[in-house]
């Protein structure tokens, strides 16, 4: 692991170690967080220290397109008009819901203030989207994520309706489909991933089809 000072100079990420963290920094800016993710990094959380970490997972949790998995019981979701979808329509908000509900060991909110306004940034500048699920005019559900060269790199999601999450982010793909959607970037392999189709791939893969 190296520690990195205000500057891009990022390490390979063969050097991370077995957890997948590869570098801390005093520093956290958009140029940083584009830079990393298109090496194949992404960061995670910021310390009671102000030390953000950055990570590059091996095996990397992936969905490819033609393999998003949608059950029945969510295609039934789907159609049955409940709910309605929107993208880009508010972003921060959706950062915000998902800052209240996202935990990191159960010690707090890994989405802090700095990771809001950085990704702020991102989506003004295109470069980060969200898809935002409502009911009776009240957003109930959301992701987002970073944008680019075909990739969506998910970052996190909620709801607070069952389904809503789910509504937005294949609602999102099926999008980002017709935008030349390459692959799912997942980070870390979870359940909820998994049942939407997610797989595990190696962490040279990953980086080859990023840089494709």
């Amino acid at each position: 692991m190296l520690f990195l000072l205000d500057n891009l100079a990022f390490p390979p990420v063969s050097l991370a170690d077995e957890d997948g963290l590869l570098a801390i920094s005093s520093s956290f800016s958009v140029d940083m967080i584009v830079t990393a993710y298109a090496n194949g990094i992404f960061p995670w959380y910021k310390d009671e220290q102000g030390f953000f970490y950055w990570y590059s997972t091996d095996p990397r949790c992936v969905i490819l397109p033609e393999k998003l998995k949608v059950t029945k019981s969510m295609q039934q979701v789907l159609r049955n008009g409940q709910f309605r979808f929107t993208m880009n329509r508010c972003f921060k908000e959706v950062m915000k819901n998902c800052q209240l509900v996202e935990r990191k060991l159960d010690s707090g909110t890994w989405i802090s203030d700095d990771f809001v306004e950085a990704y702020t940034q991102l989506h003004e500048s295109g470069r980060a989207i969200s898809g935002e699920c409502w009911h009776d005019g009240k957003l109930v559900g959301g992701c987002y994520g970073v944008w680019m060269n075909g990739i969506f790199y998910g970052e996190s999601m909620f709801s607070s309706m069952s389904n809503a999450s789910k509504f937005a982010f294949i609602n999102l793909v099926e999008a980002l489909k017709n935008k030349g959607l390459r692959l799912i970037d997942c980070q870390q392999e979870t359940q909820h991933m998994i049942s939407l189709g997610a797989e595990m791939i190696s962490r040279d893969d990953f980086v080859e089809i990023i840089k494709a």
